[in-house]
């Protein structure tokens, strides 16, 4: 199939497709004679399994690492296990970050009356912060 159908078959856009051919991620892609890119069944399927793991937050270098122990039928499981362990402690402390952030910026928000006054602690809070970081 031509770059579009295997575009349109894994879900992944044409131009993120060129982009993990560039960076090795799959392998390129046959030619025609006019220099037209085809995939097959097995290259859309890699595609897939790529955009599963991008919809888990997984960086491309672990796409790359999930993809050879994929390929590999030799691998050990506790492997494939380990990298997702690492993955969900870096999710853990993303939460947490986001958290504080969230929790921050709502007490910012409880603390602004939202009238037509022009003093705001939403942005007096960001000021400050600024101002901390030495900027």
């Amino acid at each position: 199939m031509n770059i579009g159908e295997a575009a349109k078959a894994s879900g992944i856009s044409v131009k993120m497709i060129r982009h993990y051919e560039s960076l090795g991620l799959i392998k390129e892609a046959a030619r025609t004679s006019a220099g037209y890119r085809l995939y097959s069944a097995s290259d859309v399927h890699n595609l897939s399994f790529i955009k599963s793991a991008r919809s888990l937050g997984f960086s491309l270098a672990q796409i790359q690492q999930l993809l050879s122990l994929w390929l590999d039928r030799d691998r050990a499981s506790s492997d494939v296990k380990a990298l997702a362990m690492e993955h969900i402690e870096e999710l853990d402390s993303k939460i947490s970050e986001l958290s504080t952030m969230r929790n921050l910026l709502a007490d910012l928000a409880s603390n602004c009356h939202g009238d037509s006054r022009a003093d705001c602690p939403i942005l007096s809070g960001l000021e400050k912060d600024s101002n901390c970081k030495g900027h």
